[in-house]
């Protein structure tokens, strides 16, 4: 849904054409996502917060990538990654500080998780992110967070052993159809 959002603040902020199909490419996009996580999306009362949270973290990205866009593109990857996470570090802390133990249980499975998050995703996905939305439209690079969940969905097969159904497998294609319609030129 983020995608769909990044692709019309494109057009209005930023200026770029989105094309009909395009617009094709984000909408096939967003149904096999949720092809993709079909049985495991749910709307109870207990799942609310999380999805409030999930829609708060979408509207940040979005936000992000559109200002990182118009105004980010001389930045030096390195200073402005350290200054973004120092940043994000103090309301982090703050609120790690009031609502968290600080009790930290240094075991291998929290090492990896913590060398994950640190190389992979933050200093890693940052870093490419970044390098996307310097050298390409920020339609087609918000069309790539589409690949997200059906790479997860892959992971949590090889590495954990769920199920991948059928129609997960035929969500996964139509998210590559999607993403193809908006990437190509």
């Amino acid at each position: 849904m983020g995608e769909l959002i990044l692709g019309l603040g494109a057009g209005l902020f930023l200026g770029e054409t989105v094309t009909k199909r395009q617009w094709l490419g984000f909408s096939l996009g967003l149904v096999g996502v949720l092809l993709v996580l079909g049985d495991k999306l749910s709307l109870d009362i207990e799942n609310i917060h999380g999805i409030l949270y999930a829609m708060i973290a979408l509207l940040g990205i979005t936000v992000g990538t559109l200002y990182q866009k118009s105004h980010g593109h001389a930045m030096d990857l390195r200073s402005g990654s350290a200054i973004q996470f120092a940043v994000a570090a103090i309301p982090m802390g703050i609120l790690a500080w009031f609502f968290e133990t600080r009790d930290v249980q240094w075991t291998g499975e929290f090492v990896f998780a913590l060398g994950w998050l640190v190389v992979v995703l933050s200093l890693g996905a940052m870093t490419l992110l970044f390098l996307l939305i310097r050298s390409g439209g920020a339609a087609k690079i918000a069309s790539l967070f589409y690949l997200v969940p059906p790479v997860t969905a892959v992971l949590a097969w090889a590495l954990f052993g769920e199920s991948l159904g059928l129609m997960a497998l035929g969500g996964m294609g139509i998210v590559v159809i999607g993403v193809a319609l908006v990437t190509k030129g």
